[in-house]
């Protein structure tokens, strides 16, 4: 299933947080080997160009190792992909704040908003 592009963002940076994601989660194990480009693109709904480009992206970053002939490879640096757990979460929490701010919400109302995120958050373990 294609996933869900925000026309204000460029989609090879949505599409690299998107594989960043799945390997924080575990679903790309460290040193696990990243479907190929012509395999990844219809399911990220893009062309392969794109998804070339993303794996160029990643590697670049050093979150990805491309083999020439074998393929592209989560790297195996678990301090690597902590790190970029850590990005992700300070952006989400970043976006969060930001659309709270933009509700003007009093302090009341932001600390009930608090206490029903822990709530969900500890249903969600």
């Amino acid at each position: 299933m294609p996933m869900l592009i925000d026309p204000n963002r460029p989609i090879y940076l949505q599409i690299m947080e998107e594989i960043k994601k799945r390997a924080v989660r575990g679903q790309y194990p460290p040193g696990s080997q990243l479907p190929s480009v012509r395999e990844m693109a219809p399911e990220m709904g893009v062309n392969p160009n794109t998804i070339a480009r993303v794996y160029s992206e990643l590697e670049r970053e050093g979150f990805v190792l491309t083999r020439r002939g074998q393929g592209s490879y989560i790297t195996e640096d678990a301090h690597r992909i902590e790190w970029e757990r850590e990005i992700l979460t300070g952006a989400a929490v970043k976006r969060f704040v930001e659309e709270v701010t933009a509700l003007d919400l009093q302090n009341g109302h932001r600390r009930e908003l608090l206490e029903m995120i822990a709530r969900n958050l500890s249903l969600n373990k």
